[in-house]
């Protein structure tokens, strides 16, 4: 369908008028004395934000850590953040394959039943307590008896047996296809550190990896240094690396024009032109797995009705929302998980029909339209879509408050009510990536019944038991063909009722000086340090 030329250019006008209120009002803002939790640059003699010699980089990133608990994390910065102290079984490379970590090798029986891990010697936690059979033991352990966000990976796990000090074997009670990906989600912490002192063990990460946890000053920076006794050969000379929260994009790209930041992410999109221009200064675009969309509670009125929840759908243009909020950069969300995501199956796009979304209401029953808020986190790009949503949703009379918050006060107030009835939530605006690589990341979580918050992330309370038995279908099948055809099916039904707004698949921008090299974003949009150089 051909776009309304005069409508998208009304709307990058208004957009445009926004925008300049809200730098203005940033600009206001850091003038702040001192850094806040919106992640305002500070102005004082403080240089924790600065390489303090040759060895150390800062890297600025859009929002903060929620935690540091590596059972315990949901979030792509909080899972990145622990990645960087801790190391699981297995884990991801660069093209999110699958490879063994703390695990030498592993043998998989035929039907996804039995994993059997031959773990590293000679390998020391940062509290230097030998790592071995027992500790692996004593993670799972404390994953299957708290309710842990790590406790969803291992549903089907049965029993867990010690067949000698480096060799350890998982049995489940049914078949499951996506779990050594899911293995690979599971970080392994120093038991000494988590038992009898669970509560302060968030602040206070012990793990294997390259890089060993410093101190955490919430909302002003996070900072890792190198184990000079890590088990393995590292490609590093950096001893350590500060990340600093940083929501307003202008304050990132400043920080990496002056050198205050050696790597940034993400790159704002209306400035990767003018930064690629810049010497000294290297941008990076990377194909993501990262779907973004509006979250729409379908157990609440007026969203309860499939109608409306389409109408929606079509009147945001796609295409625009990646003009306006992406700069161009990315790709229209045409199924429930990005392109680069495993067994992705195409639909049908919603296309831009703001006549159709309009008949979709008055069969709904609201001709007039009604009004609605719209929750995100404070970050620029997320207000920038949030409005745009505002704007589109606007011309079928649906009215929209646009409501900011901190990131853990929005993971509270989303996370917290026990119930659908409890929750105040009727609009998410928000992205998803699958971190453990596979298919079954991209869906279960999501729009299975038995995940609604607080046990998951199916957050428009996403209630179709056919779609949650094909789920639970695919998970017990080895079969690559069943997989795919039933995937497939879910992605069909998931689209065409509609519980998201869906907006676009991003392409990750992240820079960096060019005298930092091994720093890179996934595709899931973790950031590595692991091999991190300076020139």
């Amino acid at each position: 369908m051909k776009k309304n030329l005069w409508l998208l250019t009304t709307l990058l006008l208004s957009l445009i008028l926004v925008l300049a209120a809200c730098n203005s009002n940033d600009e206001t803002e850091n003038g702040n004395e001192n850094s806040n939790e919106d992640g305002n640059v500070e102005s004082d003699a403080d240089t924790d934000g600065e390489s303090e010699n040759e060895s150390d980089i800062t890297v600025a990133i859009e929002q903060d850590f929620i935690s540091l608990d590596p059972h315990d994390v949901g979030d792509t910065v909080s899972i990145f953040g622990t990645r960087s102290m801790y190391e699981g079984l297995v884990g991801f490379n660069k093209d999110m394959e699958i490879e063994p970590v703390l695990a030498e090798d592993y043998q998989v029986n035929d039907d996804s039943t039995e994993f059997t891990f031959q773990l590293r010697e000679n390998v020391t936690f940062h509290d230097g307590q030998p790592f071995n059979a027992e500790a692996v033991k004593a993670n799972f352990d404390r994953i299957m008896d708290e309710e842990l966000r790590a406790n969803r990976n291992i549903q089907y796990l049965e029993n867990i047996e010690i067949l000698g000090d480096y060799e350890i074997k998982f049995t489940l009670s049914q078949p499951f296809s996506a779990m050594l990906n899911k293995f690979a989600m599971i970080l392994i912490a120093s038991p000494e550190a988590f038992n009898g002192n669970s509560e302060d063990f968030g602040l206070n990460p012990v793990g294997t990896g390259a890089y060993k946890f410093e101190e955490w000053k919430q909302g002003n920076s996070m900072v890792v240094t190198k184990y000079e006794d890590y088990w393995g050969e590292l490609d590093t000379n950096v001893q350590k690396v500060t990340f600093r929260p940083v929501p307003e994009n202008g304050s990132r790209v400043a920080m990496l024009q002056t050198g205050e930041a050696d790597f940034i992410y993400p790159v704002p999109h209306t400035n990767v032109e003018d930064l690629e221009s810049e010497e000294g200064i290297v941008i990076e675009q990377t194909p993501s797995t990262i779907a973004r969309y509006v979250s729409i509670n379908t157990k609440k009125e007026p969203f309860n009705n499939e109608k409306v929840r389409q109408a929606m759908n079509y009147a945001v243009d796609k295409e625009a929302f990646l003009t306006v909020v992406k700069n161009g950069y990315g790709e229209p969300l045409d199924s429930t998980m990005s392109s680069k995501t495993q067994l992705y199956s195409k639909q049908e796009l919603y296309e831009a029909n703001v006549e159709k979304a309009k008949e979709l209401m008055a069969e709904a029953g609201y001709e007039d339209g009604f009004t609605a808020e719209i929750w995100g986190n404070t970050s620029s790009e997320t207000n920038t879509g949030m409005q745009f949503v505002q704007q589109q949703l606007a011309q079928i009379g649906i009215e929209l408050e646009v409501r900011s918050m901190e990131e853990a006060t929005l993971s509270d107030s989303i996370y917290t009510p026990e119930t659908p009835e409890e929750t105040d939530l009727q609009m998410w605006y928000v992205s998803w990536s699958p971190s453990s690589g596979d298919a079954d990341g991209a869906t279960r979580s999501l729009f299975h019944n038995e995940y609604f918050p607080p046990s998951g992330a199916n957050t428009a309370y996403y209630d179709n038991q056919q779609v949650s038995d094909w789920i639970d279908e695919a998970s017990q099948t080895g079969n690559m063909e069943e997989q795919k055809e039933i995937y497939a099916q879910i992605q069909e039904t998931v689209y065409e009722e509609a519980p998201w707004i869906f907006l676009g698949s991003d392409t990750i921008l992240s820079g960096h000086s060019s005298s930092l090299e091994g720093v890179y974003v996934l595709p899931d949009g973790s950031i590595s340090i692991r091999n991190a150089n300076l020139n």
